[in-house]
Parts: structure tokens; sequence; C-alpha cells
């Protein structure tokens, strides 16, 4: 397992442009007379399933590894709750692993995502709007750990997907839209607007 650097000397960008300019803008956007109305991201949870993990062990160990390397944080086995006879499963078995950012690392990541990692993907054309949940977190699969930097393509044994989920402490998923929109992330944009939008440059 590849030892993680959690030091830092800044404030990461995303975080710094959520305080100074997102904040402002959605406060004028939904019309919020506190502040503390203001959504935030408050966790991002990535999962990364192997459906080969209970045969070969040394898969799991390099999901594991790669997704260290992508989120500078230690990502736990994911197992099994229950016997799967279809595909052989019992229950415990190793089935991927996944891990849960917060705080500076979450900021980081995110920034990695939307100004290196999405741009890499192959004929990447926005992330879709209906990829919310009803209640202000949104969803969405990544097809190949290649695409961020971390990954040293030579040295991957294959091509792994994996799914992306951001919580938000947003209670409408239109609220969570603008507000992950704001920070950065290319979500397409929303058919039949009427309403005047504040966009953040």
């Amino acid at each position: 397992m590849p030892k993680i650097d959690i030091s830092r000397s800044q404030e990461p960008n995303i975080r710094k442009k959520y305080k100074e300019m997102v904040v402002p803008a959605m406060m004028k956007q939904f019309s919020y007379s506190n502040i503390m109305q203001v959504p935030k991201i408050t966790h991002v949870s990535i999962n990364m399933g192997l459906g080969d993990a209970k045969d070969n062990p040394k898969k799991l160990e390099s999901a594991l590894s790669e997704l260290s390397l992508i989120s500078a944080q230690k990502p736990v086995v994911t197992r099994s709750k229950k016997d799967i006879s279809n595909f052989k499963i019992r229950k415990g078995y190793p089935v991927g692993c996944k891990v849960t950012i917060r705080g500076n690392r979450m900021y980081d990541f995110l920034e990695r995502l939307v100004s290196i990692a999405l741009p890499r993907t192959r004929d990447f054309r926005g992330l879709s709007f209906k990829s919310f949940d009803g209640r202000g977190n949104f969803s969405f699969g990544v097809k190949e750990q290649i695409i961020f930097t971390e990954i040293n393509y030579d040295k991957i044994d294959s091509i792994r997907g994996m799914d992306i989920n951001v919580s938000t402490s947003a209670k409408s998923d239109d609220e969570s839209y603008w507000l992950l929109k704001h920070i950065g992330l290319p979500l397409r944009e929303k058919p039949n607007k009427t309403e005047e939008n504040i966009e953040v440059n």
C-alpha cells in the first residue's frame, strides 16, 4: 500500500471558491436569509466493484492501492452481505472497495476530478442532470481509473470503473444542482430554463 501524504500548505482552491463566490451566488439565487442556509458538500464516497476479487487476491490489493492514490486516503474492503448463488458468492466474500473523504481531501479530489480527470474521459459531454436522488445527492460512474493522473497506465493489471457519490446538505435537487454547477462540476444544462440564474465564473 502506498504511503499517503496528508500534509498541505494552503486551502484547496474549490473550498476557497465556495466561500468567496459560490455562497454569495447561492444566497442571491435562492434568496436565503442566512448564510447557514446555503447548502454545502458534506462528503464524497468512491466505490470500486470487483467481480473477481474472491478468486484473485492480487486484483483486490491492486484496486485498494489505486483507490488510495486517487482519494489520498486508505479505502476499506466491501464484502457481500448475503449468499448469491448465481455468481458463486458467499456472505462475507470481498466484492470491492470503497472510501469516504471529507474536508480538504474531499476538495482536493473534486478539484482534480473537475480540472484534470473528467476532461480526460473519452467522448465526455458533461454529467447528466438527472443523476440526483431526490435528496440533494449526486451520483455518477467513471468507466476507467486511468483518467486520474495518479494512476500509472503501465502498472495497472486491468481497467476498472468506479461509482462516485457527492453528498450535500441541500434540501432539493435543484439547490444541489446549482451548488455543484457553481463549484465547477461539468453538469449538462437543464432544458427549458425560465428563471434567471447567477453563474459563477
